[in-house]
């Protein structure tokens, strides 16, 4: 699809009523020349493999980092929405590659993602380029994770409304041909609302609507003083953290930005919820007590499970 053009919109009778199911495109006109679209990282092709078959039906995707979180995330989510009980196992679909891990459930997707951005943001073309092929609509992508919070008491769960970079802009930079291209990174406002009302209906953790700053190391980048490098005072790491808080940070992690910017690019609306661990005013090292630090990570998967259960029930 040429640069400057909207998503798609298809019209569609449902309940005699007339509504617009908004299609997921690539902005890429050179996909239309291939014979096959390899998605090399998911070990999935088009010639090889019915995309529509296998994920048409798909209206949630959810990523997170850790390959076993979001098998764990499957298994939750399908005992919500009541399509799996928990001595249910669900394939890995990109059982191929070691890369990335892939698991559905009715209409939810599940993918991990690595760390930081460069991992993020190739599995995030391969995953628009998937939904592409498999002609879905009307899909919400989520993040679903862990940070450093500013301010916050861990355990607090962070709904992002806009990731900033390490200069507090709300903007990617990506380098395409040697050339700075900058991407908006504002998320959907009303999706963020949604999941703050499903936190308050679910009154079980403090959540808050933030910024989130998307930092390219989880060190010197976010301002640690215990990293094998260090070149500034913890009076010059205070002041900037505080800065930070007072442009809106709220917490911290290093994918944000580029997922925010694809979601854009794409048509899709997207969802940041992470965790905070600890709070980064109060120190560097993550300390908790491995069953507290289990119980926090289940939160944005709580979160997130409620608000898809609220809207299925809608349809």
């Amino acid at each position: 699809m040429a640069p400057g053009e909207t998503p798609k919109k298809k019209k569609k009778m449902e309940d005699n009523s007339l509504a617009e199911e908004t299609s997921v495109y690539v902005r890429n006109p050179h996909l239309d020349k291939l014979k096959e679209d390899i998605l090399y990282h998911f070990a999935l092709g088009t010639d090889t493999h019915d995309f529509h078959a296998l994920f048409g039906d798909v209206k949630f995707v959810c990523v997170g980092g850790s390959p076993s979180r979001m098998k764990t995330f499957i298994s939750y989510i399908a005992e919500e929405l009541e399509i799996g009980s928990p001595s249910c196992d669900y394939p890995n679909i990109c059982a191929g590659t070691d890369r990335y891990a892939m698991y559905k459930a009715g209409p939810v997707l599940s993918v991990s993602h690595g760390m930081g951005i460069p991992s993020i943001a190739i599995m995030l073309h391969e995953l628009i380029k998937l939904l592409h092929h498999a002609k879905c609509s009307d899909v919400i992508i989520f993040r679903i994770g862990t940070s450093g919070g500013i301010g916050l008491a861990p355990g607090s769960v962070v709904i992002t409304k806009q990731s900033v970079d390490a200069t507090f802009k709300p903007q990617f930079e990506q380098v395409v041909l040697g050339k700075s291209v900058f991407r908006s990174t504002d998320l959907d406002d009303k999706l963020a609302e949604d999941l703050l009302e499903c936190a308050k209906e679910l009154d079980q953790f403090n959540t808050v609507i933030g910024n989130t700053m998307c930092t390219l190391d989880f060190y010197e980048g976010q301002a640690r003083l215990d990293g094998a490098v260090c070149s500034y005072t913890e009076d010059e790491k205070l002041q900037y953290l505080q800065a930070a808080y007072k442009a809106g940070v709220r917490n911290i992690e290093m994918e944000s930005s580029v997922f925010a910017a694809m979601c854009n690019v794409s048509g899709i609306r997207g969802a940041v919820v992470c965790v905070t661990l600890l709070d980064r005013l109060e120190g560097d090292q993550i300390s908790a007590p491995h069953d507290i630090m289990s119980e926090y990570q289940k939160r944005p998967q709580k979160l997130v499970g409620h608000l898809i259960k609220k809207q299925l029930k809608k349809k």
